[in-house]
């Protein structure tokens, strides 16, 4: 018993050593322009919690828009808009009594008729707000996507410029602008969009200001004497990595530092993506998608200030606690597991530790990333699975290694009457092993085979890897011969382990951890017992 909360206290020391750790305070450089100056321009969309462009019968109010239009004001000069039809139509209307100026957007895709109402919409909204709105955007990305060809956006442009007295553009990553360069005539000016974090070979935040230098001179090179407007320069708060591309505040506050810094120096036109937090676009690109804006969307407050020190996780104490408790839990079962046994060998001791620090290290950010990940259609379920099993497993498990016992194999759980010498628990630990491998193998499909906007659970994973790998070695008796549905989960999870570092690269630690999950949990199911019968 003194052993155990020995051990506990240890445990619960590292946890909250390890959290404080994590919680302290990036610094954020100061504003990198005059203290009257503003952002020149940012991304915004009148969409609030619960809302989302795509929703039938949606109504916002005037009122909602001149409220988030009127803290803009104070950040910034001008907001640009993607379309000029529902209410991102009103934003010109409301955007003239704050004083804001408006690059407003026409969005153009594959629907021909929903284009022309959105061009008959937005040259109507230029003539009615001729002082508000400065310029026309006409079709964000349709390239991109693969809606409309080059030939297509052309032909939208030049009639827009026939018709409209103010300058029009077009919008795309900057590298379809150098394939496709035949745009740049009928323009007023070149719009770019420029995401470290998207691009192909992504670009890991504190390299933001070369690589936007770069990418200017490139463009500038191939369009001479043609004023470029970046169009959408940004990074997420939140979400997966992308190689060495991780998704923080701190990391958002440097790259909006950074692009500010250099817009200022090379007196660059900038539009900062996006203003809040547009959480229906998770439903699209998964977390990320959803935390790109410089306010939070529930608080409407700004995520961090410049000058003052940011950090990445500012509920470090509510992940600290919930690990606590967690290991608090996994010790309680490995109690309960000893009692009225003889002395356990001291071997299991640490095992029971090991278990309870791996689950309370990553226990409170799996409960936190709860809600915020498994927004994609089919992962909502599997997320609250994951998250009861990142419990659940740790306790059983340390339970388990109390009593002495194997790791039961799949069949113990999957047909329990023809297992001889079977009993309920060891069905129970079974069953829970099961669980947890179909979860790794659908997280691990899922990141195969359409992997772009998948999270990495390594949170969730942790505790309940760890937790059956030390019962399976540690309550191991003897040479083992794996059945073949262990050999089949085991080769799945293995092989899905090395294509996702190859695919993600060596610098996503998040792919990393999760792979060496995989790769963990192929070896503990080929050492669970077959059992006889």
């Amino acid at each position: 018993m003194v052993r155990s909360l020995i051990l506990f206290a240890l445990v619960a020391g590292a946890i909250a050593a390890v959290w404080h750790g994590l919680g302290k305070p990036h610094p954020v450089p100061p504003f990198p322009v005059g203290p009257d100056e503003k952002v020149t321009c940012i991304s915004y969309a009148p969409f609030h919690a619960g809302q989302a462009p795509f929703t039938v019968g949606l109504v916002i109010p005037d009122s909602q828009i001149e409220g988030d239009l009127k803290q803009l004001a104070r950040a910034a000069s001008c907001v640009r808009t993607y379309s000029a039809m529902g209410r991102q139509g009103a934003v010109a209307r409301l955007a003239a009594k704050h004083g804001l100026e408006v690059l407003q957007g026409i969005w153009l895709g594959r629907n021909r008729a929903d284009n022309r109402r959105e061009i008959e919409a937005a040259l109507k909204l230029a003539k009615a707000y001729p002082g508000t709105i400065k310029a026309l955007i006409v079709g964000n990305e349709a390239l991109l996507r693969g809606e409309l060809l080059a030939g297509d956006v052309r032909v939208y442009l030049e009639e827009v410029r026939q018709r409209s007295d103010l300058p029009s553009t077009y919008a795309d990553v900057w590298e379809f602008w150098l394939e496709h360069p035949e745009l740049a005539s009928a323009t007023d000016f070149v719009t770019i969009h420029v995401l470290p974090y998207w691009e192909n070979d992504p670009v890991a935040a504190e390299k933001i200001g070369v690589h936007l230098r770069d990418v200017m001179r490139r463009v500038g090179e191939a369009f001479p004497g043609k004023e470029i407007l970046i169009g959408e320069i940004g990074w997420p708060s939140a979400g997966r990595m992308r190689e060495a591309a991780l998704p923080s505040p701190s990391n958002q506050a440097l790259v909006v530092s950074e692009v500010v810094a250099a817009a200022k120096e090379q007196g660059w036109r900038v539009n900062i993506i996006e203003a809040y937090d547009q959480h229906w676009k998770r439903l699209l690109e998964g977390t990320v998608g959803g935390h790109w804006g410089l306010f939070d969307d529930t608080t409407r407050e700004l995520k961090f200030r410049f000058g003052e020190p940011v950090s990445n996780h500012p509920d470090w104490m509510l992940k600290a606690g919930l690990g606590i408790g967690a290991a608090a839990l996994v010790f309680m079962s490995f109690g309960l597991g000893a009692s009225g046994r003889e002395a356990r060998g001291w071997r299991r001791d640490p095992g029971a530790a090991s278990i309870a620090l791996a689950t309370g290290l990553t226990f409170g950010l799996a409960a936190t990333n709860l809600a915020m990940e498994n927004a994609l259609p089919g992962e909502g379920l599997r997320g609250v699975i994951m998250f009861a099993l990142a419990l659940t497993v740790p306790m059983a498990a340390a339970f388990a290694l109390a009593r002495g016992w194997e790791l039961p194999g799949f069949a113990m759980a999957l047909d329990p009457p023809h297992c001889r010498g079977g009993t309920r628990d060891g069905a129970i630990l079974a069953a829970l092993l099961v669980a947890t491998a179909i979860a790794a193998i659908h997280v691990a499909l899922g990141l195969v085979f359409d992997p772009r906007y998948k999270d990495f659970p390594f949170a969730a994973l942790t505790g309940p890897v760890t937790a059956l790998a030390v019962v399976a070695f540690i309550g191991a008796r003897g040479r083992l011969s794996p059945g073949a549905a262990e050999i089949a989960a085991a080769s799945v999870l293995a092989g899905s382990a090395l294509f996702i570092v190859g695919n993600e690269g060596a610098a996503n630690w998040q792919a990393d951890w999760l792979a060496l999950l995989f790769v963990a949990l192929a070896l503990t199911v080929l050492q669970a017992r077959t059992a006889p019968g």
